[in-house]
This record gives C-alpha cells, sequence and structure tokens, in this order.
C-alpha cells in the first residue's frame, strides 16, 4: 500500500501539519497534564514533540485552562517548538472561545465532540457559536464522534426510524449508523455554517475493534473529508497495543487515515510518549513512513540460552531513536536504515547481511565470535568481552559513512 494508494481526501493545514489530501499520515497525542499546570503542561508537550508527536492536543475545559493557552504555545515558542496545539473542547467550549480570545487564537485546531456540545434546544446554537469562532480566526476543526458521548438525538431518531421497519436492523447497527451520521450531519452543519470543506476533520472512535473497523470503512465510503483514526480507551500495555494496531493497521491498508492517536492508559510511572512511539512503529512497520532506524532481532530460543543478545538489542534500539531527533536534521535518510542483532548462526548471518548493518552474536556452544555484516559484506568478526561497545561503534561509524549530512 503506497501513500498514492490512499482515499484522497480534503486536505486541511494544522497550524504547520498538513493532513490529508495525499500528504503522510500524521501521528498525534494528548497530554494528561493539568492544563493549568503551564510549566507541566509545556514540559510534556516537548517530550511528545520530541518523540515525533506532530499535534499535540490539550484539555481546555476551564476558565483557568484557557487562560493558560496562550502561555503555553508561547513557552513553547521560546523553547523553539512549533508543534501546532489543539483544544480539546466539551460542554463549555462555546463560553470559552467567547470569553477568551486569545485562547481561541492561540490554539492551531478545535476539537469538537457532538454529544457533548450542548443538549436539546441548546445544541445547535452552542455548535453554531463553535463553528463561527472557527470562521473567525480561521481554525480548522475535528469533529469527533465517541461512541461513549453518542449524541442522544441522532440516536433516537434513528431507533424510531428502525421501529416502523418491516425487519428492525439490531441495535448495533443502528448504533453504528448513529455514530457515522452524527459526525456527517454536523459536518454538513459546519460547512452551511460558512466553514470551508478543507478545515474539517472527522473522527468516530469507539473501543471495539471490528466494530471501529466497519464505523470507518462507511464513513470513508460516505465522505471525502480527512479522517482522525484512532481506537478510543485501546487500554493499557500490550492490550492497548495489540487492539489499536489491529484496528488502524486494517483501515489504513486499505488506504483509511489521515492521521492517527494510539490511546495507550500509561501504566504506572511510564513516559507519555509510548503512544507516539507506538504509533510511529505502526506506520513505520507497515511501510508507510520511516521515522528511525529499525532494529532486526531475533526471539531467541534453546540455542540462545544467555541474554547478551537481547541486552544488545535493547541498548542499540534505545540508542538509535535517542539519536533521532539529532540526526534527522543531520544525516538525510537515517531513518530508513535497518540493523540487525542475531542470537545465533541458524539466521544471524543471513539476516545480518540483509540489513544494512548486523550481528550474527554467538548462541550456546557456538564458536565465541561475531561476525558483522555491512551491505551484505561481512567486514570485521568480533571477539572478547567488549563486543557490545565495539559494535556500538561500527553502526555509528556506518551511519557517518552512508548518510549524507544536510
Amino acid at each position: 500500500m503506497s501513500i498514492s494508494s490512499r482515499k484522497q481526501t480534503q486536505q486541511v493545514l494544522v497550524g504547520n501539519i498538513k493532513v490529508g489530501g495525499g500528504a503522510p499520515i500524521v501521528v498525534q497525542s494528548m497530554t494528561n497534564t493539568d492544563t493549568t499546570d503551564v510549566a507541566g503542561s509545556v514540559k510534556q508537550i516537548m517530550e511528545l514533540s520530541t518523540a515525533g508527536s506532530e499535534l499535540v492536543r490539550i484539555t481546555v475545559n476551564t476558565e483557568e485552562a484557557a487562560k493558560a493557552v496562550p502561555e503555553i504555545v508561547n513557552r513553547l515558542e521560546q523553547q523553539g517548538f512549533s508543534v501546532p496545539i489543539i483544544g480539546d473542547f466539551h460542554f463549555n467550549g462555546h463560553k470559552l472561545l467567547e470569553k477568551y480570545p486569545e485562547c481561541a487564537q492561540a490554539l492551531a485546531k478545535y476539537r469538537i465532540n457532538p454529544g457533548n456540545v450542548g443538549k436539546g434546544k441548546a445544541r445547535d446554537p452552542q455548535f453554531q457559536q463553535m463553528i463561527e469562532f472557527a470562521c473567525r480566526y480561521d481554525k480548522p476543526v475535528r469533529i469527533g464522534v465517541n461512541g461513549g458521548s453518542l449524541d442522544q438525538a441522532v440516536l433516537t431518531r434513528l431507533l424510531d426510524e428502525n421501529r416502523l421497519l418491516a425487519t428492525p436492523k439490531e441495535l448495533a447497527a443502528i448504533t453504528r449508523e448513529a455514530i457515522v451520521l452524527s459526525a456527517l450531519e454536523s459536518a454538513a452543519k459546519a460547512e452551511e455554517l460558512g466553514l470551508a470543506k478543507n478545515k474539517i476533520i472527522l473522527s468516530c472512535k469507539i473501543s471495539n475493534v471490528q466494530e471501529l473497523i466497519s464505523i470507518y470503512q462507511d464513513l470513508a465510503s460516505r465522505c471525502d473529508y480527512a479522517l482522525h483514526l484512532g481506537l478510543t480507551e485501546a487500554g493499557m500495555g500490550s492490550k492497548g497495543i495489540v487492539a489499536s494496531s489491529a484496528a488502524l493497521g486494517v483501515l489504513m491498508q486499505q488506504g483509511i487515515g489521515d492521521t492517527i492517536r494510539i490511546s495507550l492508559t500509561p501504566e504506572p510511572g511510564a513516559a507519555r510518549t509510548k503512544e507516539v512511539i507506538v504509533a510511529q512503529e505502526i506506520l513505520q512497520t507497515m511501510g508507510f513512513r520511516s521515522f528511525t532506524p529499525m532494529v532486526i532481532a531475533c526471539p531467541g530460543c534453546g540455542r540462545t540460552t544467555s541474554d547478551y543478545f537481547q541486552k544488545l538489542a535493547q541498548e542499540i534500539q534505545t540508542f538509535l531513536r535517542e539519536q533521532m531527533p539529532t540526526w534527522k536534521n543531520k544525516y538525510k535518510g537515517v531513518e530508513n536504515m535497518e540493523v540487525a542483532v542475531m542470537g545465533c548462526v541458524v539466521n544471524g548471518p543471513g539476516e545480518s547481511k540483509n540489513a544494512n548493518i548486523g550481528i550474527s552474536l554467538p548462541g550456546t556452544g557456538e564458536s565465541p565470535v561475531a561476525p558483522v555484516f555491512e551491505d551484505g559484506v561481512k567486514t570485521v568478526t568480533l571477539k572478547g568481552d567488549n563486543i557490545a561497545a565495539e559494535f556500538h561503534q561500527l553502526v555509528e561509524r556506518y551511519i557517518e559513512s552512508h548518510y549524507s549530512a544536510e
């Protein structure tokens, strides 16, 4: 699946980032700091941006949070960070944007949930206010429908219509249709109010993998708006990673999706940047984009009773990712490099030859030597207690000699 094979959608400019219209799929994330904690929010945004998040969303839920937004953006600019900041609004966004024009101007995009913009008679005028502010400040809007906060008026209407059918549909089908219709009808209303089509991004998030795939397939077939993908409430650890990868992988392989977020529940003490790394790795392993040199390593078996190759693979992978913020501006194309760290003679030499640079460490009972291959040719055989440090140096030397400086 090449970039040219993706479904062509409207291109939306979010700050300095292009979303849709054939542009590379964009990685985004969201802070979990209290937005009123300006220093803490700035720190986390910088961490997310450094890790590779190209858009960062923050919660704007109170007057104090709205007041903090311009200061957050100013401090980021002072630190040399130009990552676009998105305002996440629920329930009271119309009031906050009206009362705090500096907040409205500082944000690069607004996120509106049709189910949380207002209830009953208040819904339409409050939605209208949000769109009018977007038009006034020339900001794009993500109309983000969530299964957990679905617009009940749309669902009720469809349920009433369903009861009149000779063969009523199942509730799950009605719910899927309500999610898609909520997004499409809100987008149509936004256009009626003057928001250009290339200022609209849609998303329809739920936490069930198969349902999410079905919803986005339907949504993509019925519009050409730019689409934001994400499995909401994906969960923690391997469960969240696997569920998000399964859902988004299927959709992106079908050409659906212009920007993604991996909604991982952070493990205690874990960095918020994990969701950014997972998003990048999904895109890179599927061949859509390259972000950092990839490490190929075997899983280990009875031949690899030592954990030496595991430690080396981890060290090299960490080193490569940590260096990328510097390397991306220094070495053109280094993000496409592959490094192999293999644990025994079975597949070690072959995989090492196929990588740009690779090492085949000795397995249990094998000769205590480690041949190194560069571009398919054995260049040196490492021995002794300093194999890891010497291979580390060889990787750095390979990068310096094979990737041109900008």
